[in-house]
């Protein structure tokens, strides 16, 4: 057996070029059969880059691929699959309005004679997939009344059904909770079993040293080191992802509560959460926790109109509020950044300022025409208080990474007259660097007197940036901690109590 066929793949000096950009610069990659190679490094880096050219999204402009010990050259995504490499992108992107199954086989049906597809043979194995993965779902459910969650677990299906001999999972864990990571893997490790590589992409350092039997670090479009996991430890690794020492990950919010900026009565709304009160002070950060399914982020949906609640009532200031949509809390002063932040926080083709500026663009209007320069200026001016990196203004918001995508979307509300800021998970899938400046941008926010609510189910992320912790569990609130009375221990007795403890 020659030295190409001890590996299931190999990625030989991959260059790939964007205008003015050398995204991936010189990148060898090489994984082993039966093994899981994570990759790590910060928002950026190149890794998707990499992911997409071995997929065929992409074509590289230099260097080569062998797969199975055969050179690869150019191809589709489609010929790709069929060759017998299977992704799961970060950003998901399922057909809602099909079911479980039909996704899980979309473009390799079971076919009847005539073409005709077997919807009784799709359903039975795709029902068999999910109950062999554990994964509590109907095969003929509609995909878009999953959460997110549940989304990711149907992609995993996907791939798992595809009998392939490399998977890719890019940030595979980034939606779902611990219950559904343990599916995960478990999924992964048969897939070890058999033989399968498998090219893990990660920013949870506790996952890299939980899965991982090989490591590759890439920054800046170049790869910086590679080997087996014992050779790497949590600060080395860190060292080499963002090119320095990361401290104070969680920086302390040092702002002294002021009065009562929101408060909520009773919300409730039938099948999702009931009687949810709390109140939100000027200054403070206030931490939601709770497992998948808690109902934390309908409530902060009711309370940004999106999603309204049934009955309950909501108070900014001391005076009551009616919020039937987004538009009513806007008014009000709330602002919220979704855990989607691809399907409901940007706008993928529009630009940087586009992003930045469109929920207060009245305030750039002359008569009927937008004042393109003070707009400009604005959106400019915040997009860059965020220190978001991006090549121009101009720039397409799809073309950054998920950690600039989010301090746009944080430059837009910084832009607007808030009271009141939701951060729905807003470090998902964001790298160790981005994600320590999101942090120092949320005590921003607390400084400028806003009362600012964040629902997180990284548990450090909860313990070390709340004042305050709402625990959650099925639709209920089981209790709330101080910072000097949260511990990993106490919250999760709490995220899965059946009664309130308050």
């Amino acid at each position: 057996m020659s030295q190409a066929e001890n590996y299931v793949l190999e990625m030989k000096n991959v260059v790939k070029l964007f205008p003015g950009v050398r995204a991936l610069d010189g990148v060898t990659l090489r994984v082993r059969p039966g093994t899981v190679h994570v990759i790590v490094g910060e928002n950026g880096a190149g890794k998707s880059t990499l992911m997409k050219v071995i997929n065929g999204e992409y074509i590289a402009d230099e260097g080569e691929m062998i797969y199975k010990g055969q050179h690869v050259g150019k191809r589709t995504i489609q010929e790709t699959i069929n060759m017998g490499i299977s992704m799961i992108a970060q950003e998901l992107n399922p057909v809602g309005i099909m079911t479980v199954a039909e996704n899980i086989f979309l473009g390799r049906e079971p076919l009847l004679m005539k073409g005709i597809i077997d919807d009784a043979a799709m359903n039975a194995e795709a029902q068999k997939i999910l109950d062999d993965m554990n994964v509590p779902y109907k095969a003929t459910q509609q995909l878009r009344r999953l959460p997110v969650a549940g989304q990711q677990l149907v992609e995993i299906a996907k791939a798992v059904s595809r009998d392939a001999s490399l998977v890719i999972m890019d940030e595979p864990t980034s939606s779902i909770a611990d219950k559904e990571v343990e599916i995960l893997f478990e999924q992964i490790n048969r897939l070890r079993a058999r033989g399968c590589g498998i090219i893990y992409i990660t920013h949870k350092m506790d996952e890299v040293f939980q899965i991982a039997d090989d490591i590759t670090v890439i920054r800046d479009g170049r790869m910086i080191e590679t080997g087996p996991v014992s050779d790497f430890d949590y600060d080395k690794l860190i060292t080499l992802m963002v090119g320095r020492q990361i401290t104070n990950l969680y920086p302390v919010n040092t702002t002294p509560h002021g009065k009562v900026v929101l408060e909520v009565k009773n919300l409730t709304r039938r099948g999702k959460y009931k009687d949810i009160s709390f109140q939100l002070h000027r200054g403070e950060i206030l931490g939601f926790a709770g497992l998948v399914g808690a109902g934390r982020s309908e409530v902060m949906r009711a309370i940004f109109g999106l999603e309204p609640a049934d009955s309950g009532e909501i108070y900014i200031e001391g005076q009551k509020v009616t919020i039937r949509d987004t538009t009513d809390a806007f008014a009000k002063g709330i602002g919220m950044v979704t855990e989607d932040r691809r399907g409901e926080g940007i706008i993928p083709a529009a630009s940087v300022k586009e992003n930045a500026s469109i929920a207060s663009i009245r305030k750039y209007l002359k008569g009927f025409l937008i004042d393109d320069k003070a707009e400009l200026a604005a959106a400019k001016a915040s997009v860059d208080s965020m220190n978001a990196k991006y090549a121009t203004m101009d720039q397409q918001i799809r073309n950054l990474s998920g950690g600039n995508q989010q301090k746009v979307i944080l430059s837009r509300l910084m832009l607007m007259d808030l009271e009141v800021l939701i951060l729905d998970e807003p470090t998902r899938g964001i790298d160790v660097g981005a994600k320590k400046e999101i942090h120092e941008l949320m005590c921003k926010f607390a400084a400028k007197g806003y009362g600012v609510i964040m629902i997180s189910s990284e548990m450090p992320e909860v313990l070390g940036m709340s004042d305050r912790i709402i625990v959650m569990h099925e639709g209920r609130k089981t209790g709330e901690l101080l910072r000097e009375e949260a511990s990993q221990e106490a919250v999760m007795r709490l995220a899965v109590a059946s009664e309130s403890t308050t």
